[in-house]
């Protein structure tokens, strides 16, 4: 019998303009956590979506213990004891939790399906391995991380022994993050095989036994994680070495850019209020961060200051920027205010999937002057706009600006929305999850690129659930618990142990 339980051989995948994957080989062995690291748009998603039959290699071979096999379809690829938890959620947003885990494999019972075993089962497993989630809660309603946990449980409702995770953890807190990899560790304990795709160089040492690399759809090696190291990952990568630490100059703090007086904001899913009357001011010239776990209001406070939430007491409530109450105003009104927001969900509200790169980079600003000659849209314009920011932001698509947005990797999509609202004029900068789904370089260049915006004065609002990320680019962290905001804390002198106990509502300060 074969020392793999999955190789995938000589696997080359094109795309208009561009070959995602270059002959490359890819082995698993059984009870293994195998790491696949590599650039965004290295061709690591593709890779893995030609496994579970989303797309079929122009050459190559799939063998499953030794036999090759084809893959025509996910169908064929459960049937195969293949699962995927992909990056971008394959869920239906206006079904249940319970539903969409069910989906696909209904039992029935007198001509129903039968959702009371199914209850138990999904209970059972989530008690199991530590994913508690609402089984009668609507997709829409929940947060990103616990929509990463139900794609979690949809692979584990099916009992697949190979299980792909598509950067499992970039929505999720530092602590899910920790639990998520000893359920990892556990299934791997069981016999299961894990293909592990992730940009974070940590978790790959952490909880991987090997490492195959990728680097503009080619291989370039596989290693044991017992004899590397971060650095030797990363050169692997990027070709070059990467700083791992944010360089920045003290803030020079100026004027009140954001004053937010008594917010409240509904919740998305009971009668309670997400955000309680919180009060805060983000200056000039500073990068203030609102550090939390997932879930204690931080989505619906983005929400309620962007526009894209109703407020609970809009009557109440006063919201400025640079001087101008924008409480009651459009989103478009208060993008021209001057407020850039890298949202939480790039597909949900960064995006629009079906149009082009260049007219992703322009949605904000096509009726400006430059853009536009008596009402029509100067395509020539918008083209050279768009690949002056497709080269400075390294965002990698086949066909360049005409490349449809939905076609590119997460990474990339990333990018482009970073370099379209860092782009734009703006007074402040709300980013949320900034780095999500970005290799080790991309972070890197993002982090700079962010301090940059700070250093010109601009006000930064950050929202991140990486500690890291919190203590090393901000200036001052505000922690939300419940939906209040319960520390005022300064980076240089707190520690990620004495975060983790204000996230967790053992500590306040505020």
């Amino acid at each position: 019998m074969s020392e793999y339980i999955i190789e995938m051989l000589n696997i080359t995948k094109l795309f208009p303009g561009i070959i995602a994957n270059d002959n490359i080989t890819l082995q698993l062995k059984k009870g293994e956590i195998h790491a696949l690291l590599g650039e965004n748009g290295a061709g690591k998603s593709t890779l893995m979506s030609v496994l579970f039959g989303l797309y079929q290699p122009e050459k190559g071979e799939i063998r499953k213990n030794g036999k090759t096999v084809k893959i025509n379809n996910p169908n064929d690829a459960t049937a195969l004891g293949i699962g995927m938890v992909h990056q971008h959620f394959k869920l239906v947003e206006v079904f249940t939790v319970l539903d969409n885990i069910i989906l696909g494999t209904e039992t029935v019972k007198n001509g129903f399906i039968d959702r009371a075993s199914a209850r138990i089962k999904i209970l059972e497993l989530s008690k199991k391995y530590g994913l508690a989630v609402d089984p009668d809660a609507k997709i829409e309603d929940i947060t990103v991380g616990m929509q990463q946990r139900v794609e979690i449980l949809k692979m584990l409702y099916r009992d697949n022994e190979i299980l792909i995770f598509d950067e499992p953890t970039a929505v999720l807190t530092p602590q899910e993050i920790d639990e998520l990899m000893q359920i990892m560790k556990n299934l791997a304990a069981e016999g299961k095989s894990i293909l592990f795709i992730t940009h974070k160089l940590n978790e790959i040492m952490a909880v991987s036994d090997r490492c195959s690399v990728l680097c503009k759809g080619k291989y370039i090696g596989t290693v044991d994680i017992k004899n590397t190291t971060k650095e030797e990952l990363s050169r692997m990568m990027v070709g070059r070495d990467v700083k791992f630490s944010v360089d920045k100059a003290p803030a020079k703090v100026g004027e009140t850019v954001l004053k937010i007086e008594n917010m409240s904001v509904p919740s998305r899913i009971h009668k309670n209020l997400a955000v309680k009357n919180v009060n805060l001011e983000v200056h000039a010239g500073e990068i203030v961060c609102i550090a939390g776990i997932d879930g204690n209001g931080q989505s619906e406070f983005i929400g309620g200051l962007t526009g894209l939430e109703k407020l609970a007491n809009p009557d109440e409530a006063r919201i400025t920027l640079g001087g101008v109450d924008i409480t009651k105003k459009s989103i478009r009104e208060k993008s021209k205010d001057g407020m850039s927001h890298i949202p939480e969900d790039r597909h949900k509200h960064g995006l629009v999937l079906d149009y082009s790169l260049e007219q992703n980079i322009v949605l904000q600003r096509y009726w400006q002057p430059k853009f536009q000659t008596h009402g029509f849209i100067n395509k020539k314009a918008v083209s050279e706009y768009a690949e002056e920011l497709i080269k400075k932001f390294d965002v990698r698509s086949g066909q360049g600006g005409k490349t449809v947005a939905r076609a590119m990797s997460g990474g990339n999509q990333q990018k482009a929305i970073i370099a379209r609202e860092l782009d734009k004029e703006h007074k402040l900068l709300i980013a949320v999850q900034p780095t999500r789904g970005l290799d080790v370089g991309a972070i890197e260049y993002i982090h700079s690129q962010i301090v940059a915006d700070r250093d010109k004065g601009a006000a930064v609002l950050l929202v991140s659930y990486e500690l890291e990320e919190v203590l090393s680019l901000s200036d001052r962290i505000f922690v939300m618990y419940e939906g209040e905001i319960v520390g005022d804390l300064d980076p240089k002198k707190t520690t990620a142990e004495e975060l983790g106990l204000y996230m967790a509502g053992a500590k306040r300060n505020v």
